[in-house]
C-alpha cells in the first residue's frame, strides 16, 4: 500500500506525495488518508535517511577577503563536503522550496535579520535540525529508521475514507 496508485495519474501522484512530503518536513505533522499517509512515510524516511548519513561531512576551506577598508582578510569557511553536496542536492529535487514566513508581530527587520543568511530553510532544518536529532537517536537504540509514525484516526464523514496522522517522532 506504500506504493498505492492513489487514484491519479504517476504525475500527479508523484507531485500529490512530493508536496505532502514537503509539508511534513517543514511542519512535522500532517492529516491525510491513510493510503496517502504510508506513500509519504516511506519517501520521508528515505530523505531523513540520505541527510543523516551525510550531515557530518564538513570541508574547512580559508579564503582570502577583502574588508570594507579593501585589505585582504584570510577567513576560514566551512562548505559542503562532496557526499553532503550530493546528498543536499538530491534532497533539493525532491522536496519543494518553502520560504521562512513572518512571525506574527515580527517586525520587517527582524524578519529579515532573522532570515538574511538563510537561502533554503527547508533544507537548513532538515540538515541542522532533524538530521543530528536523529542520528544521535540512532547511536543511543542502536537503530536506523523509524523517523515517522502513523497514527489512524478512523473514517471520514462523508466518503468514510480511512484517516491517519504522520508525524515525525
Amino acid at each position: 500500500m506504500a506504493n498505492a496508485k492513489l487514484g491519479r495519474p504517476s504525475k500527479e501522484k508523484n507531485a500529490l506525495v512530493r508536496g505532502q512530503v514537503t509539508d511534513l518536513l517543514w511542519n512535522g505533522k500532517i492529516e491525510t488518508t491513510l493510503a496517502k499517509a504510508k506513500s509519504v512515510r516511506s519517501k520521508a524516511e528515505k530523505i531523513l535517511t540520505l541527510a543523516i548519513n551525510s550531515y557530518e561531512d564538513i570541508v574547512k576551506v580559508e579564503k582570502e577577503i577583502k574588508d570594507a577598508n579593501g585589505v585582504k582578510v584570510k577567513t576560514t569557511v566551512a562548505n559542503d563536503g562532496p557526499k553532503k553536496l550530493q546528498a543536499r542536492r538530491m534532497i533539493m529535487a525532491y522536496v519543494y522550496d518553502r520560504q521562512e514566513q513572518r512571525k506574527p508581530k515580527e517586525s520587517k527587520a527582524a524578519f529579515e535579520a532573522r532570515t538574511k543568511d538563510i537561502k533554503h530553510p527547508l533544507l537548513e532544518k532538515i540538515f541542522n535540525v532533524y538530521a543530528p536529532k536523529y542520528a544521535e537517536r540512532a547511536k543511543e537504540l542502536g537503530q536506523g529508521g523509524g523517523y515517522t509514525r502513523v497514527i489512524k484516526l478512523g473514517q471520514r464523514r462523508g466518503d468514510a475514507a480511512e484517516l491517519a496522522i504522520v508525524e515525525l517522532i
